[in-house]
């Protein structure tokens, strides 16, 4: 089942205070102890994939509702407290400079969990591609900043990542899954959090497989041969003449950012040689081994469009509004909202967490069966399954 939803991220400032990033550590464990005793890795990586259990967690250990530290902060306390917790889940990444780190940090995670090579080159290459899913071929105005991946002994694993559009003050959360799609490049979300729907270039989307293969032919029938179609798409974008007699095969909207103009720069050129000398079998080959980036990837997309007569699709996969504001009044949020984290509640909560997860560990499950009863209670939205 694919669940999808949008929240609203501003951008917001600042740091966690140093008593209650201690709390929420403190009670991420707890809670994720518990979840991995109950359900492995398996069960944890799949609530990680749904965003209505990741914002209710993100609230229930006392980070604010609706800030794009909800994404940033909470993944790295939960990749410290797996740390800590010595849990067989890896976590790499993390915001800005950490997500440059995330490959060397599957290395040492796949040394430390005893990763077969082939587990590992998975797990690797999901990154990359989901990283390039989401700032090359979804070209949404939303800049990648955070990207963190999860992921177990068995090969399973899920991305969290997060864009940034900087005029609008707006971040945009995406999760990605091992189980959405046998393909980190086609329609790998399992859901993209934002409370704006705009109208992007978007080759992960199926609508684009059509494109997609054009898009590969192009690569490998050379650089001169793009070279001269870019030339022909500009001047039809410039309204100097038409590429064919036939018709469009869609109205084009001159304000889009995709169907602006190519620039044909040395760069360009350069990157399609390069890409041309890999030739790559399909679009996941192009994203692991070439430089191609979103303005290439825009400029073959366009020629499909426009001379080949395949469009790509325009579909934003952001869908349903959906505010988890409810889960904030468990211990109260960093900014005051709806109440100030209350320190003593946050404190015996962790006590009591710790109690059943010890008394769980010798055999004394009565204190377990009752609280997982009380899950019965929770949205079926939020159990992650």
């Amino acid at each position: 089942m694919r669940i999808e939803g949008i929240a609203d991220l501003p951008l917001h400032y600042g740091h966690v205070p140093q008593w209650l990033a201690k709390i929420m550590k403190e009670l991420a464990k707890a809670i994720l102890d518990i979840i991995l005793l109950e359900f492995r890795s398996e069960g944890l990586l799949k609530r990680l994939s749904n965003p209505y259990w990741f914002q209710a967690f993100n609230n229930a250990i006392g980070m604010d509702w609706d800030s794009s530290g909800s994404t940033t902060v909470t993944t790295a306390i939960v990749k410290e407290a797996l740390r800590e917790l010595g849990a067989d889940v890896g976590v790499a990444g993390g915001k800005g400079p950490l997500s440059r780190k995330t490959q060397g940090e599957i290395d040492m995670y796949g040394e430390l969990m005893g990763l077969r090579d082939s587990i590992l080159k998975h797990i690797k290459e999901a990154s990359i591609l989901g990283a390039k899913a989401d700032s090359t071929l979804l070209q949404d105005g939303f800049s990648l900043y955070h990207h963190t991946i999860f992921f177990d002994k068995r090969g399973r694993w899920v991305i969290i990542q997060q864009g940034m559009n900087v005029k609008l003050r707006l971040a945009r959360r995406y999760h990605l899954a091992w189980f959405s799609s046998h393909d980190p490049t086609i329609n790998p979300h399992t859901a993209v959090l934002s409370d704006l729907k705009v109208t992007p270039l978007n080759l992960t989307d199926l609508r684009s497989l059509n494109s997609r293969k054009i898009i590969v032919d192009l690569i490998n029938e050379g650089a001169s041969k793009v070279k001269n179609l870019i030339v022909n798409v500009n001047a039809y974008l410039k309204g100097l003449r038409p590429l064919t007699g036939e018709g469009l095969v869609r109205p084009i909207d001159r304000n889009l950012p995709y169907y602006r103009p190519i620039r044909l720069t040395r760069r360009l050129l350069l990157i399609l040689r390069k890409a041309y000398e890999v030739k790559p079998r399909d679009i996941k080959e192009l994203m692991l081994w070439t430089n191609v980036g979103p303005e290439t990837l825009r400029a073959l997309a366009l020629i499909s469009e426009l001379i080949y007569r395949e469009p790509p699709s325009l579909n934003d996969p952001v869908t349903h509004p959906f505010s988890p504001f409810k889960y904030a009044f468990t211990i109260g949020g960093k900014d005051g909202v709806p109440h100030p984290v209350k320190r003593e509640v946050a404190i015996s909560v962790i006590r009591e967490l710790r109690r059943i997860i010890n008394d769980a560990k010798v055999g004394d499950k009565e204190k377990l069966i009752a609280l997982k009863a009380l899950s019965r209670l929770a949205p079926r939205d939020l159990l992650g399954i």
